[in-house]
């Protein structure tokens, strides 16, 4: 087996922004096999999938121990999302062989990162007021124990559906999409439980796909093992990186990457995409300044701020300290 050194060091870099914001790992990947190496879609779905499927436990466990994983919660969304997962991987051999499927793969993933990378704008803002409700007494800190919430078995499982066929498909949204329906459906989980609930969960819908590729995707070995061998030690050193850099501006320059991502893989012209993303670089600084002002807080985050309270940092290492 030859192992492309090059592709070990992307992957690295990768699990770093993994390590700093527990986001980014499919969204990031998957993409950047296709784009800089010239995977075949399937074949980088496929393979991230599988890479995923070993890399996952880890944080879940941590959050189990932690008591910030709602169990009940956890069930439901893996009725649908572990059937779905490994459906997923079913429709897209329903789309066909050679370049019609591997098309379809990518426009598939096209479409999701561009829901990711709105979706991680949705969440930021959710969060600056999360915070502000902190700073003015409406919301007490992270309870200690199992989350309070009362689950909605219908909508959680469809949440599951959804999310299983778009992992299956893409390997884009276990760690983006579905959390950010778990704020929609769920209000009252903390930052904490939100993330441990969302990784314990991602842990069989992610194995589901990944048993769906190895049977009927386009696994290769070779690509599996460099993003092990690059994104493991990667992950490690960003989340020791995580208390001293900015989580919450790497969770924005992610969106922007996943958005320039969405638009190679749509295959929208190069000068197009350029004035799209300096479009939305332009509207998107000051917008962003107004609404932080609009909730209390300084146009620019200082430094001390991602020391507070519910501050901009990953909310999966913050549990853990």
């Amino acid at each position: 087996m030859d192992l492309d050194w090059l592709m070990a060091i992307a992957a690295f870099g990768i699990g770093i922004v993994v390590g700093l914001t527990g986001m980014g790992g499919g969204a990031l990947m998957t993409p950047v096999l296709v784009l800089f190496f010239g995977v075949q879609p399937l074949a980088a779905v496929s393979s991230d999938l599988v890479a995923s499927a070993v890399m996952k436990p880890v944080g879940s466990f941590v959050h189990l121990r932690r008591g910030t994983v709602h169990l009940p919660l956890v069930r439901w969304l893996c009725a649908g999302s572990v059937p779905a997962a490994f459906c997923g991987v079913l429709v897209a051999r329903a789309l066909g062989d050679g370049e019609a499927v591997q098309d379809a793969i990518r426009v598939a993933l096209g479409v999701a990162l561009l829901i990711a990378a709105a979706g991680l704008t949705v969440r930021a803002y959710i969060r600056l007021v999360q915070r502000a409700r902190v700073r003015d007494g409406r919301m007490g800190p992270d309870p200690v124990g199992p989350p309070r919430v009362t689950v909605r078995p219908l909508p959680t499982v469809l949440v599951g559906i959804v999310g299983g066929i778009v992992v299956g498909l893409t390997s884009v949204g276990s760690g983006s999409l579905i959390i950010i329906a778990l704020m929609a459906l769920y209000p009252g989980l903390r930052a904490s439980e939100l993330v441990g609930t969302d990784l314990l969960q991602a842990v069989p819908l992610v194995t589901s796909a990944a048993l769906g590729h190895l049977l009927f995707g386009d696994f290769q070995l070779e690509v599996t093992a460099a993003l092990l061998i690059g994104a493991i030690p990667g992950v490690w050193f960003g989340a020791h990186l995580s208390s001293r850099a900015p989580g919450g501006l790497v969770r924005r320059a992610l969106a922007f990457v996943l958005l320039a991502s969405a638009l190679k893989l749509l295959g929208v012209p190069t000068v197009t995409a350029g004035v799209l993303l300096a479009a939305v670089l332009v509207a998107s600084v000051p917008t962003w300044m107004l609404l932080r002002r609009r909730h209390g807080f300084p146009a620019l985050a200082r430094r001390d701020a991602y020391h507070a309270p519910a501050a901009d940092v990953p909310e999966e290492l913050s549990s853990r300290r």
